[in-house]
């Protein structure tokens, strides 16, 4: 399913009729780094994903290929209205489970969600060693952040505070927050997350105005991609491998 990752990830792009460097920019990574993760040369980090689905206003469903059905048609309406599939049971099995394998050891399989497109539930695996961003700086995303560990240890580090977490803990804080995940540990640690109420670069901006009341300095002020939007809270924050050890 991995595999899926570049070609959905070119085909939404393609279809915004944005260009590589454009949509690289907005992602806050290079256009080289976009185009071997589009065309399959290269998994993208959590944080690294986050950023190209929020910029080009995607869903995992969508990411993942998940099928999208058809809407009876509704009166003055159009007859096709795409609209997400509903499974048919309340159940999805393992063996169902979409999965996402991306860079630095990190794996996510995709819950069920009853056809809910505001929130993505994720069975999530860190391996020993792994962390939620390459370059170890904190990432910022729209939406809260809802976790259970399973099994194993997890590090989080949340703004300037660092959280461990072991089997049994839970977690929740606000995503626009910079966070990131890191296992420090010998064993994969395995855990069950929500991140509800993601939404495109457009609600970001507009979340971010509403948060700051709003932008000095008329139009050229106002934030271009996502990067800018959420570093609109705060300043970028990044730690170095010794203090992430």
């Amino acid at each position: 399913m991995e595999d899926r990752i570049g070609p959905a990830l070119r085909k939404a792009r393609e279809e915004r009729k944005l260009g590589l460097r454009k949509v690289a920019a907005a992602a806050g990574i290079s256009a080289s780094l976009l185009s071997q993760v589009e065309t399959g040369r290269s998994q993208p980090s959590v944080s690294t994903l986050y950023a190209l689905v929020s910029h080009l206003g995607i869903s995992l469903d969508e990411l993942l290929g998940i099928s999208v059905g058809q809407a009876e048609p509704v009166a003055g309406e159009p007859a096709e209205r795409p609209v997400p599939r509903v499974p048919s049971g309340v159940v999805q099995r393992a063996a169902d489970n979409p999965v996402l394998e991306m860079a630095n050891g990190v794996r996510w399989e995709r819950l069920a969600v009853g056809g809910q497109a505001d929130v993505d539930a994720l069975l999530v695996t860190y391996q020993p060693g792994a962390a939620s961003s390459a370059d170890r700086k904190l990432m910022r995303h729209s939406g809260t952040e809802y976790a259970y560990l399973l099994s194993g240890e997890l590090t989080l580090l949340l703004d300037f505070d660092r959280h461990v977490l072991v089997a049994g803990d839970s977690l929740c804080f606000d995503s626009t927050r910079p966070h990131l995940y890191l296992n420090h540990g010998s064993e994969p640690a395995r855990g069950v997350w929500f991140v509800s109420g993601r939404r495109d670069l457009d609600h970001t901006r507009e979340w971010v105005e509403s948060q700051v009341g709003g932008f000095s300095g008329g139009a050229s002020s106002r934030p271009s991609n996502v990067v800018e939007a959420l570093a609109l809270l705060g300043p970028s924050v990044s730690v170095s491998p010794a203090e992430t050890e």
